[in-house]
């Protein structure tokens, strides 16, 4: 006698839930959610200056993440935000973002917790266009006698052509005039900027001032005094270059749900597509509703989570295709609608299990991440949930719909050859 084994399952076998007549209900709720995710992006952009939440990636601009040590003491000390905000508007930097990070650093006494500071400005470059051209002209004006041909700014740097030399510590005055501070020269830089070219007899010179983080760095310093500002780490992405990343992220996008189109076009046949690539568009917009609503920042990890969460839908879909079509060459004498039922029910289990992995262990990424981990995690969540559900309520009345105006219904007369239907005239008649 062989001993019955129960087993725990997470809906009885043989569920037999009605899916096809709740498909006009999901796909009416689907149409809303997707508007109104549009429409917040217009409500950002009318309330808060943009459409999204964009970090430098898009944007343009400079992060920069400081720690702070008490002079005295040498000790990494927290600083107020309130503190580091004044300082900033009191220097007439008011587009600055301002918020907290903690982290461990390895020192001689073992690892220490630090509470720094994550700063983003839409700064790209320490310097002004209005400081450049005021340093360069008061730098000829200083330098008139030397026979300067050429002092041009490229970014941070100003690059000199002259008859004569001139040295960085002669130049670092004119600049620390126009609140800019020079960097010193090595010895390889004194080899080459302190001797004529052997063609032409000119110098060839370059003169550097420090980025965004020691100016901020310096700022800091002189406001709340009794501290060192130290950048742990710097960022930064210009305004051209942010806005290329920012179209080509929209482009892979579009490219994804075309090469998904095209593989299900071959994978399946062209009925199963159109299905498809709705409900990844939907997927897409959802995401990107739930950000815009939340207000929170969109990066390349975002992109990158976004692109997964399509990838995830498709293989949802695809496996839902699969035993629909299964199911159709099984059972030819069902209505199709009866075979979307039975195919929904037989993997609905597999989907809810393998939806939830994902989904516990993205949340965990969530709630215990932080930075661009949790940004990814954050468009998983979202784009696990909708996937889910577009997969059945969206691609699959879809794909209905499609099978039941193109590939269904009686043969047509005309593509019954003559002679097979002279065959069933003469059949019938005799």
């Amino acid at each position: 006698m062989s001993e019955q084994h129960k087993f725990r399952y997470l809906l009885p076998p043989g569920s037999n839930f009605s899916f096809v007549s709740k498909f006009k209900v999901w796909l009416l709720g689907s149409f809303i959610l997707m508007a109104a995710a549009i429409g917040a992006l217009f409500v950002n952009k009318a309330t808060r200056g943009d459409y999204m939440n964009w970090t430098i990636d898009f944007k343009g601009g400079t992060e920069i993440i400081f720690a702070f040590k008490d002079k005295t003491s040498g000790e990494y000390v927290p600083i107020d935000t309130a503190k580091i905000r004044s300082a900033f508007e009191g220097a007439g930097e008011h587009a600055v973002e301002l918020s907290e990070i903690s982290y461990t650093e390895s020192t001689p006494k073992g690892e220490v917790p630090v509470k720094g500071m994550i700063v983003r400005s839409p700064r790209f470059s320490a310097i002004t266009a209005e400081q450049q051209e005021k340093a360069r002209e008061a730098f000829l004006a200083q330098f008139n006698t030397f026979e300067v041909g050429k002092a041009n700014w490229s970014g941070e740097r100003l690059y000199v052509r002259s008859k004569k030399v001139i040295k960085n510590a002669e130049a670092a005055p004119v600049f620390t005039a126009h609140g800019l501070e020079l960097k010193p020269w090595g010895t390889k830089e004194q080899d080459q900027y302190e001797h004529p070219d052997e063609g032409t007899g000119e110098y060839n010179s370059v003169f550097s001032v420090y980025g965004l983080d020691r100016q901020y760095a310096t700022l800091l310093e002189k406001s709340i005094g009794n501290i060192q500002a130290h950048a742990v780490q710097s960022y930064g992405v210009g305004a051209k270059a942010g806005e290329k990343l920012r179209n080509d992220a929209a482009k892979a996008i579009v490219y994804a749900i075309f090469l998904i189109m095209l593989y299900l076009a071959f994978r399946f046949d062209i009925r199963y597509a159109p299905g498809a690539a709705f409900a990844t568009i939907h997927d897409a917009v959802m995401v990107i509703g739930v950000f815009a609503v939340t207000w929170t920042e969109v990066s390349l990890t975002s992109v990158a989570g976004l692109l997964t969460v399509v990838g995830f839908s498709v293989n949802d879909t695809v496996v839902v295709f699969d035993r629909i079509r299964e199911n159709m060459a099984k059972h030819k004498d069902k209505k199709i609608e009866r075979v979307i039922d039975l195919s929904l029910n037989e993997v609905l289990v597999r989907t809810i299990l393998t939806s939830s992995t994902v989904f516990a262990t993205t949340l965990i990424m969530n709630i215990f991440g932080t930075g661009l981990v949790r940004n990814f995690a954050f468009a998983m969540n979202i784009g696990v949930v909708v996937g889910t559900y577009s997969s059945i309520f969206l691609a699959t009345p879809i794909m209905m719909f499609v099978s039941k105006k193109w590939y269904s219904g009686p043969p047509k007369a005309r593509a019954i050859p003559a002679s097979i239907a002279a065959a069933q005239k003469a059949d019938a008649e005799g």
